[in-house]
């Protein structure tokens, strides 16, 4: 395969950082099914911050084409011409916490529709080990009339986009690679290799790769459950727990994990996916899902430590003002998917407070749209009997809490 054109379906955290970075160097088309979102794209704005503007509009293209550049397209015969489908779309977890394929299936049925013969397939997207080869390619062979590993091949090289990050982007992140054949992993790894400056890792197999994938957020998933579950000890023993960590962090192999919200489209979502797969293997993954029951339970636990602080200071909780500082998942983001800030916002209102919710990095209506939780835009001008502070955007560093606290108030920050 000498000429080199590269499909990516799906454009949102994962997909346009990676369209953008393979547009530097080849034809690329960014294929997403929602218009607006291609619209602002074909102007240059990307409303998720992980593209620069001027990094963006330097690859932007206003039509397919052979030369390299970027064109964005939420119609799919655009794909048609491709000889690389990458795809970049969410693997969510439905509302009992069970893996939900809908977004691959329909990027694979997409793909079912234009491949052709000689053409790769490779999935990003984290999911259990077996799902590239025994979920999404039996969907391509029915729609294309394709075999694979004959007319058409596939590979597996995981995301490992971490948002808001400025410092490892794309390029500086290692990228393992895999394929459903020999010369097709060589041929994935050839392509990675030729845009990631960081270098590539080549596994012996796409099932390998995405259990690969998978432990990197399980182990994180792990151990910030742990600190969790340390801090409501030393909550109990009335020990600074920042304390506490910062004198254990002085030994050299001991990891520096903070307790926090573990949400987020990664660490609160893909332990459930190795989870099912281990389940259906007839194994019971005690440690895993222990964690994300102590993980899931830390909203109610923020919430609980607020509303005694608030006794303790002779604070009446019922109709109590708080103010929750931050919604989306993590710090300097507008990152909203799966954040545990709303747990918080659930519980405390379930006391009897009044809740108000400040955010300048969310957008509004997606709030709203999601969760059904207003926010302020603009930092509230009225006193508060307590305020949290749920995520630690650099924004907050310059706030005036004494001007929003009554004279008899409580300030909870999450992270210290």
């Amino acid at each position: 395969m000498n000429r080199i054109k590269i499909g990516v379906i799906g454009l949102g955290y994962v997909g346009l950082p990676l369209a953008r970075l393979f547009a530097t160097k080849y034809p690329v088309v960014g294929f997403d099914i929602n218009p607006q979102r291609v619209a602002e794209l074909r102007e240059g704005r990307d409303r998720t911050l992980e593209v620069e503007e001027s990094l963006l509009k330097a690859v932007l293209k206003l039509q397919a084409g052979d030369e390299p550049g970027l064109f964005c397209s939420c119609e799919s015969t655009d794909l048609t011409d491709c000889n690389y489908y990458i795809v970049t779309v969410p693997t969510p977890v439905d509302k009992n916490n069970r893996p939900d394929l809908s977004p691959l299936i329909k990027a694979s049925e997409t793909i079912g529709q234009v491949i052709s013969k000689g053409d790769i397939v490779i999935y990003e997207s984290t999911v259990y080990p077996g799902a590239t080869e025994e979920d999404c390619i039996p969907v391509i062979e029915k729609i294309s009339g394709l075999v694979f590993n004959r007319d058409f091949f596939a590979g597996y090289s995981p995301e490992r986009i971490n948002p808001g990050d400025k410092t490892h982007t794309v390029e500086k992140i290692k990228k393992i690679t895999s394929g459903s054949t020999p010369e097709t992993g060589v041929a994935v790894n050839n392509l990675y290799a030729s845009v990631v400056t960081a270098g590539t890792h080549l596994a012996p197999s796409i099932r390998v790769a995405e259990a690969a994938k998978v432990i990197e957020n399980c182990q994180r998933d792990i151990n910030i459950a742990f600190v969790n579950e340390l801090k409501q000890i030393f909550d109990c023993l009335n020990i600074d727990t920042y304390a506490v960590l910062e004198a254990a962090g002085t030994k050299w192999n001991f990891l520096p994990f903070q307790p926090g919200l573990a949400g987020g489209h990664c660490i609160g979502v893909d332990p459930y996916y190795l989870a099912q797969k281990a389940q259906e293997a007839g194994y019971y993954p005690h440690l895993i899902l222990a964690g994300r029951r102590l993980n899931n339970s830390m909203g109610e636990y923020v919430a609980s430590q607020i509303i005694k602080k608030m006794i303790n200071e002779g604070i009446q909780v019922k109709g109590a003002r708080v103010l929750v500082m931050g919604i989306t998942f993590k710090e300097n983001c507008p990152d909203v998917r799966n954040t545990k800030v709303v747990d918080v916002i659930r519980a405390l209102q379930e006391y009897g407070t009044e809740v108000a919710v400040y955010d300048p990095w969310a957008d509004r209506e997606e709030v709203k749209r999601i969760y059904n939780v207003k926010i302020e835009s603009h930092l509230p001008e009225t006193k508060f009997d307590a305020i949290t502070i749920a995520v630690i955007h650099q924004v907050f560093d310059s706030v005036d809490y004494s001007r929003l606290l009554k004279e008899k108030s409580v300030l909870y920050h999450l992270k210290r």
